[in-house]
């Protein structure tokens, strides 16, 4: 049968970004680079106490000081806004939520939060103006442990929360759990800590607040990862204005990981002075604020049980959790240690019997959320250590113990009992196998052992992950199911103009994704349009229709299904349209390549570009058809996704300084189909790094009364780009069914798994000392001291 010509698939091609040349070359259009005509900076007044009373605040000199606009304090803007919204409580169990005002009133409950709001004419008289604000402080007792928290006597954050206890969550089968524990051959129990994390983007927050006095409406920019979730919040629980009178803008955006989905105090606060000053206002955060805060992540405490045969089956999991979640609930706190961890903690394996046990916890510290990963790394890190804890104490390998235990792919789709949905698709065994051939696994241990004989600490770690992505539909997350306040779908425009050009306007949004490039390589695959001719525009509530933004692993899986429909949209329409133009029934008409043709005769054709312009000009068109290519579709998954992979590391450690050395990183991952290779490696790349990071450098540290002893780049540790290994990628591919894509997800895939997978290495090449588990991050002087104790 005759066909259209084949043009090369813009699907599955590496190319580089378009955004790249801009970005790189210092033209992007950053927060501190919007400038306004009389545009005032802010500066807040920070307590530096973690815990107190406000007995006073007097702003008299700071206001006197040439130069201050004014000086504003948490009763001012009480008088006219709301405290934040919680936007995820946990589903199912009450939830004493306490959320932050734009600036404290009566008491505050972490360093760093936010008394006082001075507004002058340049960010340094404001700097200066924030030294004359006089606060009395009346401090009071201090808790920073989430365990000692919730203990009798402790110190009481909050009168709606006994104990200091947000929320108690548990999900899967007490009963069969408790049984399979007490009649096992062998239980292996540890405690293990997952510490507090800064999520630390190149780009700190930042926000610039216009009002227009004659229409009342407000105009924020904002580095975000969600600016339609930004607006509905402040505009419909802080302000309670229509959210039609507050437009929302996030320029480029210099990295999130999470922590620009949230609204702080500072969005709102600087929306109060600009109504009040009558000028624009603009307050872009240091390094040290965005380390007192901006929301911060992790920070678990959790008990593991394991139970099991000698011959490597696991038959039971317990796990209690004491999840952290610092003075106040941020937007969706409560929701990352329940759903995203609490109905993970199986991972990719068959358990018949778990219970996971859940408390989140006030403590006077920053507030904890979402950070890469946001729950799925805490239960990947739980669930592996417990497999190579198991595996050492049955003396089996650890990769082996893994293989016995996977979820099979007939299994798929599979319900891993803890109330998560259905795991869409997966076939686990071939990315270990994978994985451990790339790593050379059995020559390695051979390595080892003979290493061991001359005194050198040679280790190897395995992980097998699965996460969740593209968290959906919106009627299982929501209210009534997992406690989110809103929907999870996603919506976008997509428009063919006169000239055959492609605009396409999406919710989602980029901070280093690439989305102008992928959700290009879509569209012009689609319509078969020249890729240069598809535009991308995303970011501005007032020009894109609502959206839920980007996060979770969700753009190309949710985002990219709308675009896709919008597209199918445009075709079914151009079919139309052709058969018209054709003088050919509709039902014979086939559209591919970017050409519509009658069946069997694609000589004789139209171009989507062709039918655009007949389409724009109107002068021919079928009966009851409308002018113009545009559509618009607000899709809501039918499931989530569920990437999945092996990662293998391997490590020297020295034994006179206890310092760990990464030797190989081997990386195998199936995250669905892969429009732009290239891209889902640099996200693996960064991916590995951070979790890496977690596993070797970093780690919040506060003292007894809670002060901040990490409180900047000095003293919080970040890896610089020779403190990490090349990492040799590969990957496997099962399609999704969940989208016509078979996209699953890949931004967050690289921080799940290498955590884990480098504290098993660090683990496995001291365990013949003895040593049984160490508690992240493995500096050389945690390492050296364990060493050198056994």
């Amino acid at each position: 049968m005759a066909v259209a010509d084949q043009p090369t698939r813009m699907f599955g091609q590496a190319i580089k970004r378009r955004e790249d040349p801009r970005l790189i070359t210092g033209k992007g259009n950053y927060i501190d680079d919007i400038k306004l005509p009389g545009m005032l900076h802010a500066a807040v007044v920070r307590s530096p106490y973690a815990h107190a009373k406000i007995n006073s605040i007097d702003t008299t000199a700071a206001s006197q000081l040439p130069g201050v606009v004014a000086v504003f304090t948490g009763a001012d803007i009480a008088q006219e806004q709301n405290p934040l919204p919680c936007a995820w409580a946990a589903g199912g169990v009450q939830n004493n939520v306490n959320t932050p005002r734009a600036l404290a009133v009566d008491t505050v409950h972490y360093i760093g939060e936010g008394v006082a709001l001075v507004v002058a004419e340049s960010p340094y008289i404001a700097y200066d103006a924030m030294e004359l604000v006089e606060v009395d402080y009346e401090p009071l007792d201090v808790v920073v442990d989430a365990e000692e928290a919730t203990r009798e006597g402790a110190p009481q954050l909050h009168e709606n929360a006994p104990n200091n206890i947000v929320m108690h969550w548990t999900c899967g089968n007490q009963e069969a759990a408790t049984q399979a524990i007490d009649s096992a051959e062998v239980v292996v129990r540890q405690r293990i800590r997952n510490q507090r994390l800064i999520a630390t983007p190149m780009e700190t927050r930042g926000y610039v607040a216009r009002y227009d006095a004659a229409t009342g409406e407000y105009t924020e920019w904002m580095s975000s990862q969600a600016p339609h979730v930004h607006r509905l919040l402040l505009a419909a629980f802080v302000l309670g204005i229509p959210e039609n009178k507050l437009r929302c803008i996030a320029p480029d955006v210099g990295g999130g990981f999470g922590a620009k989905i949230f609204v702080y105090a500072e969005m709102a606060a600087l929306l109060y002075a600009a109504k009040h000053t009558g000028y624009p206002v603009k307050w872009i955060e240091s390094r040290r604020e965005n380390c007192q805060a901006t929301a911060q992540g992790r920070d678990h405490i959790t008990d593991l049980e394991v139970a099991g045969t000698r011959d490597g089956k696991i038959t039971g999991l317990r796990v209690h959790t004491y999840a952290n979640l610092g003075g106040y609930l941020s937007t969706i706190a409560p929701g990352i240690p329940t759903t995203l961890y609490g109905r993970m903690v199986s991972g990719v394996y068959k358990i018949p019997s778990i219970f996971v046990d859940v408390k989140g916890v006030y403590t006077n510290t920053a507030m904890v959320d979402a950070y890469r990963g946001a729950g799925r790394p805490e239960a990947t890190y739980a669930i592996e250590r417990a497999v190579d804890l198991f595996a050492d104490e049955i003396g089996m390998d650890p990769a082996e113990v893994r293989r016995r235990n996977f979820i099979q792919p007939e299994d798929f789709p599979y319900d891993n009992g803890l109330g998560m949905l259905p795991y869409d698709s997966g076939n686990y065994e071939p990315t270990l196998d994978r994985a451990l051939e790339l790593i050379d696994y059995q020559g390695f241990r051979r390595e080892q052992e003979e290493g061991r004989k001359n005194g050198r600490l040679l280790g190897i770690g395995v992980t097998s992950y699965v996460e969740v992505c593209g968290v959906a539909p919106s009627k299982w997350i929501g209210l009534m199911g997992e406690g989110w306040g809103a929907g999870l779908w996603e919506s976008a425009n997509v428009k063919v103009h006169l000239t055959g050009k492609v605009n396409v306007t999406t919710g989602s949004l980029p901070h280093g994704q690439g989305h102008e490039t992928t959700f290009a390589q879509l569209v012009a695959d689609e319509l078969g349009v020249p890729y240069e001719d598809v535009v991308v525009e995303h970011g501005d509530t007032q020009g894109t229709p609502f959206g839920y933004g980007t996060y979770g692993s969700r753009s190309a899986a949710v985002g990219g299904t709308a675009i896709y429909k919008s597209v199918s949209k445009i075709k079914e329409k151009a079919r139309k349209l052709a058969a018209h133009m054709l003088e050919a029934a509709e039902e014979d008409i086939v559209f591919e390549n970017g050409k519509a043709y009658v069946r069997g005769a694609p000589e004789a054709s139209k171009t989507i570009q062709e039918i655009a312009l007949q389409a724009s000009v109107a002068y021919d068109l079928p009966q009851g058809m409308e002018p113009f290519l545009d559509e618009t579709t607000y899709y809501d998954p039918p499931n989530c996704t569920f990437p999945f992979g092996t990662h293998i590391c391997t490590v020297e450690i020295d034994p006179e300084t206890g310092k760990v050395n990464v030797l190989r990183y081997v990386a195998v991952d199936d995250v669905g189909n892969v429009i732009n290779p290239l891209i889902v490696d640099g996200q693996i790349h960064g991916g590995i790094a951070q979790g890496l990071a977690q596993a070797l450098y970093e780690g919040v540290v506060y003292d007894e009364n809670g002060q901040l002893l990490t409180g900047s780049l000095m003293d919080y540790s970040i890896p610089r780009a020779d403190m990490v290994p090349h990492y040799e990628l590969d990957r496997t591919v099962t399609p999704s069914p969940v989208n016509p894509m078979g996209v699953k997800g890949a931004g967050e895939a690289g921080t799940i798994a290498s955590g884990a997978t480098v504290s098993n290495a660090v683990i496995d090449a001291l365990s013949h000392l003895g040593i049984r588990h160490l508690d992240m991050p493995y500096t050389g002087e945690k390492v050296w001291r364990a060493i050198h104790q056994q």
